[in-house]
Formats: C-alpha cells, structure tokens, sequence
C-alpha cells in the first residue's frame, strides 16, 4: 500500500492509468498528467480527488508539474505513427521527466511486451531478444521501436540521475472501467464485424485485469533500481484470442466471427517467473474478469 505519499500520474487520461490514479487517491495526493484537450477530463478527475495538471511531451511542455513528487508513474505514450514525433515524445521526453524527478523515491515506466521479438506460442522472458512485433503488420508502426526506444533512454536517466526505476513491460490490461482489447472484441462481436487473429493461431497472450494493475504498482515502484529492475508486467494466465472470444460467446450468447489473417500481430505470450518472485501472481482469473468486464460493460445482456 502507498499511503500519505505525493504521486504524478501521467497519461491520465488513459486506460490503465486513469483507475490507477482514481485508486491512489483514496491514501494519497494524486496529481494527473495529460494533455486535457478543450479540458475534456478534467472536471471527473477534480471530482475523483486528483488534481489535474497539463503535460505536452511531444512538446516537452513541463510548466505545470508540480514539485515535491514522491513517485512518478509514467503511463503516458504517443502513438501518432510518425517517428519522428514518437521517438521525440515517449523518448526524449521520458529522459527529461527523469531529469525534472530525479529526487524522487521512485520511477515506475509502462512499457510493453511489443518490444520483444516474435516467439512464436513459447513464453518470453525479460532477457529475449528485442524486435519489432508491430511494424511488419502495418499495425502502429512506430509502437515497438519508440517503446524499445523509450526503456534504453530510461535506462540512461535512471543510472545518471541515480533514480530508482522499475520498467514494466505490460502484456494485455482489460478491465470493466478501462475496457481493453477483449472488450473492443466484444464491441465487435456485438456489431458483427470480424475479429483479426493471425493465422499461426491461437494468438495468445497475458491478460491482466486491472484490479491486479492497481494491487500492484506499489510493489513495483519498491522493486525499482539503478539501473532498472525490468519486468514482464501480465497476468497468471496464457490465454489465447480464440479463448477470449469463445468465452464471451458463452457468457453472452454473441457468436464471434474470426478472420485469420497474416496482417495482425503473432502471439506474444511472456514468462512471468520474475514478477511472480518479486511482485506476486495476478488475483484476478481472466474468466471471472472477463465475466465482470462483459457484465459492466453490456448488463441487458445479463438480464433475464
């Protein structure tokens, strides 16, 4: 538990890291970070007890941050497809946010498991090689590469300002507030469209609910290091789309429409034995999330 501690949040306007802060705030004075588009967000935040403040990677923009910061929770992530403004924003950018927390107990930066090379259906561990799992399916083509470039630039920072860092490469984050990938499959369920999965199927993953994302970021901001303590950051569970899907179909009777194709990212399913030693196993079973995830988003379907 983190308690009584001052706490940014960047990228709070996001899928994970907007619970995240909502949790936080209960034990702890939340500050939000994000771009705040025509304010759009701001007024929920003030009303969770966050404070909202203005953040512009792309533009380096750090005026408004506030000082004294006990932890930065780093889950902000440009994802224009330009590499140029990419690699600027969750790379440079992530090194000057370092620099401006330097004196802070901890860093915690949100990677993904998009940095690993291909595997296959084998479990990936931390030490595999790096590669692009995105680009060569037209799908966010600067996602991997700016991810990959944005954890060597946290790597610098932390070993030359001397700041704890955790990097936690997140597998698949779902969850009845944020949603996530199996809820947009269920959206696409419900209108009939077809659901891409990669012909060397089953496209398997780690789902993590976030109730476990919020249970754990405060074991990962006291495992942080110099250099980094790097984790894969996923559920117990390898579960595939084709698992998901099906058992959506059997909570609420919509039948899922598959499309094998080569023009989707493979399979990456991640090793969890260094986060179970030094963070502890998810809680949350992907059924049962999935059951709240279905039951939150769509209750008419429940209904008798």
């Amino acid at each position: 538990m983190l308690t009584g501690a001052r706490i940014l949040v960047t990228g709070v306007t996001g899928q994970v890291a907007g619970p995240l802060a909502r949790s936080l705030a209960a034990d702890n004075e939340v500050f939000g970070a994000a771009r705040f588009r025509k304010g759009r967000g701001r007024e929920a935040l003030v009303a969770a007890g966050i404070t909202p403040v203005h953040l512009d990677l792309e533009a380096a923009d750090f005026d408004d941050l506030p000082d004294g910061i006990d932890y930065v929770c780093n889950f902000a992530v440009a994802k224009t497809n330009d590499f140029r403004r990419d690699l600027a924003a969750n790379g440079e950018a992530l090194g000057l946010l370092m620099r401006r927390y330097r004196d802070a107990t901890a860093f915690l930066h949100c990677s993904s498991t998009a940095v690993y090379e291909p595997k296959g259906h084998e479990p990936i561990t931390e030490d595999d090689p790096l590669g692009d799992n995105h680009r060569p399916f037209g799908f966010m083509p600067t996602y991997s590469i700016s991810k990959i470039a944005a954890e060597v630039v946290a790597g610098f920072a932390s070993r030359a300002y001397g700041l704890p860092t955790t990097i936690a490469r997140l597998s698949v984050p779902y969850g009845e507030v944020g949603g996530g990938w199996p809820a947009f499959h269920l959206e696409l369920m419900l209108a009939g469209h077809a659901i891409p999965v990669h012909e060397d199927g089953p496209s398997i993953y780690n789902p993590l609910h976030e109730d476990d994302i919020i249970e754990q970021v405060p074991r990962l901001l006291a495992i942080a290091g110099v250099p980094p303590t790097v984790v894969n950051w996923a559920g117990n569970d390898a579960v595939s789309i084709e698992e998901w899907t099906a058992e959506l179909e059997r909570l609420t009777g919509v039948v899922p429409r598959l499309a094998p194709t080569r023009a989707t990212i493979e399979s990456v399913r991640v090793d969890t034995t260094r986060l179970h030693e030094l963070v502890g196993p998810a809680r949350v079973e992907w059924r049962e999330g999935l059951r709240r995830l279905a039951e939150a988003r769509h209750p008419r379907l429940f209904m008798d």
